[in-house]
């Protein structure tokens, strides 16, 4: 069973004006053919997401003909707008809308859904992609419409912009994505307005930014970000977020949408495994975009200087959004525009410098959450999620139940670099149920092809394990299937276990069930409305590697040995001497300094190429 949205790498697709003109060549024949008497270019089965589409195919009409100058065009772009003045304009209050400030305002909007009430809390999302399709239009309007139906839309636009700033709340679903959008819009409006309304707006759309989207930014492993859904980040919206960050650069130059972009996409970068597998949102767990984020990851992954097109989007919509037979939607039409104009290419190397979150080298990688413990590790094409245990979940020992890996006090970091070797040193300080204060320290170690996992802490009672992570997902050529093998190897006995109970609160990776399936499951509120993330936490036991301890460590500690990829048995000795603890294997030999560190306090590590390797 194959993973639904992740499918290819986004930098995979053609980036040449001439793959961009073949693709708007074939919206315009879909369109001509699909544009009825009365000018409507709506999808015949679009029901949700509607009140923009026909405007967006008008606009990617308009924008061709601005590059081919096909004189079937314009007649077809008068009509189509003629439309959407005429029948998608709405200037009556929804019945039901909770989000207005202002009744009876007058102001146009545009709708989520057609028919009244039925679903008015996306009007304003809706009405940010309807301001944005006009902008659009109002761009290339120009040989293309007369002076009254461009003055018309100008005078509509001016509409959306006062509704979603004055008529609403702003941003009332805290999505950072529609938000940065609406600032986006007002950005792309303020040019074709009249001095000094032009400057009103667009020092509007910047404080905006600044007040209400900037100062309320959440924190998560180390970055600010954008919170998307009432969460730090989601990797659904996350990069679409990423485009409009882009967006408003390009357009306004302003500094503070480039600093912050930088910001998010190292965070993604850092995040993302090297094969371009993510999850974890507040609305979708699994879900990717996918033409809605090119033109930010590969904005700023040229700023940044890495592969951010690796992230593994949903190929389906790798132009435009399609339906379900493939037919051309006008949802976020935009973006195909801003992706054609922008001549940024993708830069498809990774960066060299280290991360804080991150450990990659080749094809493996780890990356860390907040609390530095892994979120998703990548080995031999196999992805691995933190597993759950008597409801905690991570990586760590395991001792009666109790997990140890959620940090009390200070986690510290070393990053190495060795010849072909990479390596991450994580030094947390925890307390188990006896109340007494541990150090559990965590070597990860790549050659660029296997993972070398060697915990380390202070000997534990009873008969511990480690918590070795779940065998979630593989690659399967340009996609990722459901998986619950691995090519792991222990010191210790290593087993691969499976929930005892049945029910959404015990994943079963054997199970057809996806991680977002269960995580919905498991969330307070309905699929589409509900946090997964948060869902996901009230898991109880899952699918886990459990690693038993070398059985020659020093006497005062428990050590835990696991490599991830392959190999044949897993050889690892450590000895505690002089200058600290000694891990040898057969590719490396590492050196874990004493839990005091350097004068700051600061792990020591260093790391040797095994001989044989050299």
């Amino acid at each position: 069973m194959h993973l639904l949205h992740q499918r290819g790498p986004l930098h995979d697709l053609p980036d040449t004006p001439e793959a961009y003109d073949a693709v708007l060549a074939d919206v315009v024949e879909q369109a001509l053919a699909r544009l009825t008497p009365e000018g409507n270019l709506e999808h015949p089965d679009c029901v949700d997401d509607i009140g923009d589409t026909s405007l967006g195919i008008t606009s990617l009409l308009a924008f061709a003909w601005q590059r081919t100058k096909d004189p079937r065009l314009p007649e077809a772009v008068r009509r189509s707008l003629a439309f959407h003045l005429r029948e998608r304009v709405y200037v009556e209050d929804n019945p039901g809308y909770p989000n207005l400030r202002v009744r009876n305002s007058g102001l146009p909007y545009a709708r989520y859904t057609l028919e009244a009430g039925a679903h008015p809390i996306g009007d304003w999302p809706s009405t940010v992609w309807a301001l944005l399709q006009a902008v659009n239009l109002l761009d290339a309007a120009d040989g293309l419409v007369d002076d009254a139906q461009r003055g018309e839309l100008v005078e509509v636009a001016r509409g959306y912009w006062r509704w979603l700033t004055e008529a609403t709340f702003f941003n009332p679903q805290e999505a950072g994505n529609q938000a940065i959008g609406c600032v986006v819009g007002g950005l792309m409006l303020a040019s074709h307005l009249p001095s000094p309304e032009r400057e009103s707006v667009r020092g509007h759309a910047v404080d905006l930014y600044v007040d209400r989207i900037r100062a309320h930014r959440v924190r998560d492993r180390g970055a600010l970000l954008p919170p998307e859904h009432g969460g730090a980040y989601d990797n659904n919206y996350g990069p679409i977020s990423l485009s409009f960050l882009a967006q408003a650069h390009r357009v306004s130059g302003e500094e503070i949408f480039a600093e912050d972009g930088d910001a998010l996409a190292r965070y993604i970068d850092a995040r993302l495994t090297g094969g371009g597998f993510d999850n974890g949102g507040p609305r979708y767990s699994e879900q990717h975009s996918a033409f809605e984020s090119v033109l930010g990851l590969r904005y700023f992954g040229a700023r940044i200087g890495s592969d951010l097109g690796r992230y593994r989007g949903d190929s389906r919509w790798a132009r435009h959004a399609v339906k379900a037979d493939g037919g051309v939607d006008g949802h976020f039409a935009w973006m195909l525009v801003w992706q054609t104009e922008d001549t940024t290419r993708w830069h498809r190397t990774p960066s060299a410098e280290p991360a804080r979150h991150q450990l990659r080298l080749g094809t493996v990688s780890v990356a860390f959450d907040s609390h530095m413990t892994p979120s998703v590790t990548e080995a031999d094409g196999t992805y691995y999620l933190p597993a759950a245990v008597n409801r905690q979940h991570g990586y760590g020992p395991v001792v009666d139940g109790f997990l140890f890996c959620r940090p009390m006090g200070e986690v510290r970091v070393r990053d190495v670099r060795a010849e072909s070797l990479a390596a991450k040193l994580v030094t947390k300080p925890v307390v188990g149920r006896d109340h007494v204060l541990r150090h559990v320290r965590s070597l990860y170690v790549t050659d660029g092809t296997s993972l070398w996992v060697t915990v380390a802490v202070e000997r534990l009672p009873g008969t511990p394990y480690l918590l070795a992570g779940m065998p979630y997902a593989a690659d399967d050529g340009d996609r990722v299937r459901r998986t619950a093998e691995a090519r792991v190897a222990s010191v210790g006995e290593l087993r691969l276990t499976h929930p005892r109970s049945e029910g959404a609160d015990h994943f079963d990776a054997r199970s057809e069930t996806t991680q977002q399936q269960a995580a919905f499951a498991l969330a307070e509120d309905p699929r589409g409305y509900g946090n997964p993330d948060e869902g996901w936490s009230h898991l109880v036991s899952s699918t886990a590697l459990e690693a038993a301890p070398v059985p020659d460590a020093p006497e005062d500690l428990h050590v835990f040995a696991v490599r991830y990829g392959p190999g044949g048995a897993c050889t690892v000795t450590v000895e505690q001497g002089a200058e600290g603890l000694t891990v040898r294997t057969e590719a490396f030999t590492a050196v874990i300094g004493d839990i005091a560190g350097d004068a700051h306090g600061e792990p020591e590590l260093t790391l040797h190429l095994s001989t044989t390797r050299r």
